[in-house]
């Protein structure tokens, strides 16, 4: 019990020690975020907030997108032999994400000739993928505009420096070291906000590369499989 206690005692000034620290860094941020010049900051935040609102939509679309499909290319393939295409495309209907729906075009031609066939896989594939990929370029406006707005008030920043300088008359390190902090402040917190983003993007894009190797591959398999039906 002895030993319970003591560990608990210890523990308390530790989660302390971390609230502490954690309301420190906040303070910290907050002072530099009013430094750098509130307005080219908001700018800066608001470039962030409208990326990751971008980029989070796109992970949660692309996640529910995913399936199993070996799996499920396994089972409309053993539909398919058996001659129950209805119930292949009962399948395909209740599944979601692109690879069912390509597989559900390719079946809805099933009588078709292959050449038919394949030319409206490869047409709906490209809708699919089309709609996988949408809202990235948004994605990428915001990586390139954040470190962009930085330097924009980097340079105003200077500029309102040099004319601290004609004002007083002087060149005062102090009035200039002043005006340079504000500068590259906003530069900082935009390169910042671009490399988060960055981040995101490169997750979005390697899980949109993912769902199009599936497309590709489940594509290719369905072909197979309805030209040994036809046969």
């Amino acid at each position: 019990m002895w030993f319970f206690q003591g560990a608990v005692a210890c523990a308390a000034p530790a989660v302390e020690l971390a609230e502490d620290e954690s309301a420190g860094f906040r303070q910290v941020l907050k002072e530099k975020f009013i430094e750098g010049d509130a307005s080219f900051m908001s700018l800066v935040a608001l470039a962030l907030v409208l990326g990751l609102a971008f980029c989070i939509e796109r992970i949660i679309y692309l996640s529910l997108s995913e399936i199993n499909a070996k799996r499920f290319m396994r089972d409309i393939d053993a539909k398919i032999e058996a001659g129950d295409i209805e119930g292949a495309k009962t399948q395909c209907r209740n599944t979601r994400g692109p690879v069912a729906s390509i597989c559900y075009q390719g079946l809805l031609r099933i009588n078709s000739p292959i050449e038919d066939i394949e030319r409206s896989v490869a047409a709906y594939g490209t809708v699919q993928a089309a709609n996988l990929e949408k809202g990235c370029s948004w994605i990428t406006l915001f990586i390139a505009m954040a470190p962009s707005l930085g330097f924009l008030g980097t340079v105003i920043g200077m500029v309102m420096a040099f004319e601290q300088i004609q004002m007083a008359g002087d060149i005062n390190p102090t009035i200039v070291a002043a005006g340079m902090k504000v500068a590259l402040i906003t530069t900082i917190f935009g390169i910042i906000v671009a490399l988060i983003l960055q981040l995101f993007y490169n997750y979005v894009l390697s899980k949109i590369d993912h769902l199009t190797a599936q497309m590709e591959e489940s594509a290719i398999t369905l072909l197979d499989t309805i030209l040994k039906y036809k046969g």
